[in-house]
């Protein structure tokens, strides 16, 4: 089995290491966060740091139950530490602790601590943590593997780039199913416990919702329409045509937990000629398409908006601000990034060689009055690079494997 170094996320550890911040590493559940730490943690075993400075807990384990309490938590690390060298503290899944944040905020304040915690939920940032550590925290926000992570675990040699694409795009991007065969059956078996685990605890739980079957539905539509601008108005109106009546404050708290938990993510839109971010009709990506497979049956139609789910993904990968890019009611730009001073433009279809498609996917470019870089990006194997007046078309799969 391949191990597949996360390197990003793990160059990321070790850029603040030492720092008195707390690195805070967030994702949904089972995108590696836990073996980001153990990674981290042989980086530093390796690096001059003994095993006795480091103290690791995950208290999703039954071993660290009667450590669910602030109080509980901090003495026990309080007895482990060594007064005169710097202590390595991995906190991993925190949210199960009650009060976790006055532990974390009182090892925070010894000079010898370098803190690091994880949580599978955004909302777990939002309450005390925010508030009383305030400019004493940065986070890390973690994906599933990307495409070229999952290319380099893979064990099969002779598959070529596209084969592999397809198979990233059927069994999703979790690092559990590659390092244990990628078999399309057990794929599915796990990312439906994935999904029930993410549902009935981060969701269900959390937010007190006791229709689960409505929420189920909500999730369901949310997974179709990836890619869709919609209201809370549209989705209410969409259930109770079905038979299935909700009214729109319900399906407000049901979209922000399960924006919370992070199995889906909001791309505002960002209005280009006023430079302005929009607040309505927004559009929302699942953190891996697997998940979005067991429960929509994908068809030949979905394929665009498949490529625009893991190209979002991607640039956030990159380390860019990502919105819908809104040129007037009818001109729409998939993406633009912003990166302090920088700006680039994204468009995503399957394939341009139709003309007509290729005059559509360009129209909004010609609207925009700036000289940021501009891309298309497409499936297509043939012309799979081109220039149309400062336009760049790219094969999508060659983007995603660059460096």
């Amino acid at each position: 089995m391949v191990q597949i170094q996360r390197k990003q996320y793990l160059d990321f550890l070790i850029r603040h290491k030492d720092e008195q911040i707390i690195k805070v590493v967030t994702g949904v559940r089972r995108c590696g966060k836990s073996t980001l730490f153990e990674l981290y943690r042989d980086y530093l075993l390796t690096n001059g740091v003994d095993s006795s400075q480091i103290i690791m807990i995950n208290f999703e384990d039954v071993e660290y139950e009667d450590l669910l309490y602030s109080r509980a938590l901090y003495n026990y690390i309080k007895e482990q530490l060594l007064p005169d060298k710097m202590n390595y503290i991995f906190l991993d899944e925190i949210q199960h602790v009650a009060e976790y944040e006055k532990a974390v905020d009182s090892l925070f304040i010894k000079k010898n601590c370098d803190v690091y915690i994880t949580g599978s939920n955004a909302y777990f940032l939002s309450g005390e943590l925010a508030t009383q550590l305030s400019g004493r925290y940065i986070e890390l926000s973690m994906l599933p593997l990307s495409f070229r992570e999952f290319c380099y675990g893979l064990s099969d040699g002779k598959m070529s780039n596209t084969e592999k694409f397809n198979l990233y795009l059927e069994i999703g991007a979790f690092p559990f199913i590659l390092s244990h065969g990628y078999r399309r059956k057990e794929a599915r078996e796990y990312l439906q416990g994935i999904y029930d685990t993410v549902l009935l605890n981060d969701v269900v739980k959390r937010k007190k919702i006791t229709d689960v079957t409505m929420l189920k539905n909500v999730t369901k539509f949310l997974m179709h329409n990836i890619g869709n601008r919609f209201s809370p108005t549209k989705i209410a109106n969409t259930m109770k045509s079905s038979g299935n009546p909700i009214d729109q404050k319900t399906v407000n708290r049901y979209v922000e937990g399960l924006t919370e938990c992070l199995m889906f993510y909001e791309a505002t839109r960002y209005n280009i000629k006023g430079k302005q971010i929009l607040t309505q009709q927004n559009k929302y990506y699942t953190a891996d398409i697997g998940l979005r497979n067991i429960l929509v049956r994908s068809s030949e139609s979905d394929i665009g908006h498949i490529l625009e789910n893991i190209v979002y993904l991607e640039l956030i990968r990159r380390g860019y601000e990502v919105y819908v890019g809104q040129l007037d009611e009818n001109a729409e730009i998939d993406f633009v990034t912003i990166d302090g001073e920088n700006v680039a433009y994204y468009q995503v279809s399957a394939s341009t060689l139709d003309e007509k498609t290729l005059e559509r996917e360009l129209a909004p470019y010609k609207k925009v009055r700036d000289n940021y870089p501009k891309y298309l990006l497409t499936l297509d194997e043939v012309f799979r690079e081109a220039n149309y007046e400062g336009i760049q078309k790219l094969n999508v799969i060659d983007w995603l494997l660059a460096e």
